[in-house]
């Protein structure tokens, strides 16, 4: 099997490593890649907001599966270019993809479908808004209504900061608070059928403690010891069976990765919000405990036949990954920065090293972008995945480089949680 994978960063690199250890797939290619991943996979300078050039390199190279990787091309329609000329895709069409494109639509749909989610209201005036906030009251939830990097969201106890997000925005879901320790449920659909991945938990503030402003994610990890053993099965049966068929009956059918973020409530699993991609850098531990093959099991979701292939099979230990970010990051980023010590990182045991925002500058690797790499460990358990990770993380260097000390160490699982989307 010949793999395409779409995108450039960090979620792409993870998806091309674990294409790659897949016996099924004989060549990954990547369009347009980074260096990390150009190290298993043929890179391909193709614009990956382009349908007709992704579908065009899709057909020249006669590959069986095409991987869209960023939300960004699955809202512009890139997997419909695709399909359209023959090839199967992972990743949902145009209308599906407003799953993520559109909070509006996004709670419509939970609602329709009898998800348990916050409630909400969609606001485009300051005095729909202000209503709003009054109705639900502090902490204030602001989401901007369409994609914004996984940074459109406002948490504040802040009347005047919740208003100005919302005003800038323009159009906005503001919702209730849900107080509880935030996962991500990954979910491999094929219209009809649904395959969940084991959970994960990323943190999105950039300081240590859930401080700062928000990111795209600073490191993650799995398995979620705390949580309770089901919580997959659970969110099947409660929120991607039901979403899954309300998509079918609008004749959208839902094809691709639907991340579920999910909030731990008292009152039980509540959604806060649906992408219609894996997400980053959360999924990377999770496929770092993948035992069963990747490719298969995407091929068989993109061609409708994912009840013919078993469920996903998880290794025992732990997986942790902990961002490096550059200078300036979230609001900027810094470029050009000579990165150090990746080559050593990756030589220790366990431990690879995922490509995000990354360059070749001569002979040297650069920054190129806010997230620029991840640390990914293997271990035992948690604490002994934390502790290579770090130790790995510790070998790396680039000017103005910003991590996170307490990736997924106790008891963040309670004291970040869905307070910080």
């Amino acid at each position: 099997m010949k793999v395409l994978v779409i995108g450039t960063g960090g979620r792409e690199h993870a998806l091309a490593l674990a294409l790659s250890l897949d016996p099924a797939v004989t060549e990954v290619h990547a369009a347009p890649g980074n260096p990390g991943i150009a190290e298993v996979a043929t890179l391909h300078d193709v614009d990956p907001m382009s349908g007709a050039s992704v579908a065009d390199l899709a057909v020249a190279l006669v590959v069986d599966l095409v991987v869209v990787g960023p939300e960004a091309p699955l809202v512009a329609g890139v997997a419909d270019a695709v399909r359209e000329r023959g090839v199967a895709v992972f990743g949902p069409s145009r209308a599906a993809a407003q799953l993520e494109g559109s909070k509006a639509f996004s709670k419509e749909v939970m609602a329709a479908a009898g998800v348990p989610t916050a409630g909400s209201r969609t606001c485009t005036t300051t005095a729909e808004v202000e209503a709003a906030l009054d109705a639900f009251g502090a902490p204030y939830v602001v989401k901007d209504d369409a994609l914004a990097a996984g940074k459109g969201v406002v948490v504040t106890r802040d009347r005047d900061e919740a208003i100005a997000h919302a005003v800038a925005c323009g159009r906005v879901v503001i919702e209730e608070f849900l107080d509880g320790p935030e996962v991500s449920v990954f979910a491999i659909c094929d219209g009809t059928t649904a395959y969940a991945l084991q959970p994960a938990q990323d943190f999105k503030r950039i300081y240590d403690g859930g401080r700062g402003p928000n990111t795209g994610g600073m490191g993650s990890y799995t398995p979620l010891t705390w949580a309770q053993p089901d919580l997959a099965e659970v969110t099947l049966e409660q929120v991607v069976r039901p979403t899954l068929a309300e998509m079918a009956d609008r004749g959208t059918p839902f094809v691709g990765c639907l991340y579920v973020g999910l909030a731990l409530t008292e009152a039980g699993p509540r959604v806060i919000e649906f992408n219609v991609r894996f997400g980053d850098p959360d999924i990377q531990p999770v496929l770092a405990v993948l035992e069963s093959p990747l490719g298969v099991l995407l091929a068989a979701a993109a061609e409708g036949r994912l009840v013919d292939v078993p469920a996903p099979v998880f290794g025992d230990g732990a997986a942790v990954t902990v961002v490096l970010a550059s200078a300036g990051y979230p609001e900027s980023s810094s470029k050009g920065d000579v990165i150090r010590g990746v080559g050593a990182a990756n030589g220790v045991h366990d431990v690879d090293v995922v490509h995000a925002g990354t360059a070749l500058s001569g002979d040297s690797l650069v920054t190129a972008g806010g997230r620029v790499v991840a640390v990914r460990a293997r271990g035992y358990d948690v604490d002994d995945a934390r502790s290579r990770a770090y130790a790995a993380a510790d070998l790396i260097t680039f000017d103005g480089l910003q991590r996170r000390t307490d990736i997924a160490a106790e008891p963040l699982g309670v004291v970040e949680g869905a307070s910080v989307r």
